[in-house]
């Protein structure tokens, strides 16, 4: 697993952050976190080719003070391995509104309630070639 993180920026409600990444060509998994510090995920995003148990789903959580929240598993899943991708995060003050490639959304909460998140971490089989926050 590799991973990238990026420290001490501002992402806020009412601000979009657009990522555009590439899975690697025999990806299993990556994820994508979003948090007010390194330890603390207020939306953790994982979209699995097949890795824990899944095929082709994408499972969003958070993680609080040290405990997983409950997972939530979508039914779309527009990632392919070796392809690009985009992801739009619209953030507001109660979710994280998540624009796939394909136009299909998800909606998940935002449970750790902030109105600022300083920290996006990536991990997994991908590389990353764009970050962009409006």
């Amino acid at each position: 697993m590799s991973g990238m993180i990026v420290k001490n920026m501002s992402f806020k409600v009412g601000q979009t952050l657009t990522i555009t990444g590439v899975p690697q060509p025999e990806a299993t998994n990556f994820a994508v976190n979003i948090g007010p510090n390194e330890k603390d995920i207020a939306m953790h995003m994982n979209p699995r080719f097949s890795a824990h148990g899944d095929e082709r789903t994408v499972v969003c959580n958070s993680y609080n003070e040290g405990n997983w929240c409950e997972e939530q598993r979508e039914g779309v899943f527009p990632f392919n391995q070796g392809e690009e991708f985009k992801i739009v995060v619209t953030f507001t003050p109660e979710q994280f509104l998540v624009t796939l490639s394909d136009g299909s959304e998800i909606h998940f909460p935002n449970r750790l309630g902030g109105e600022k998140y300083k920290v996006i971490s990536f991990e997994g089989e991908v590389r990353i070639r764009g970050i962009e926050i409006k």
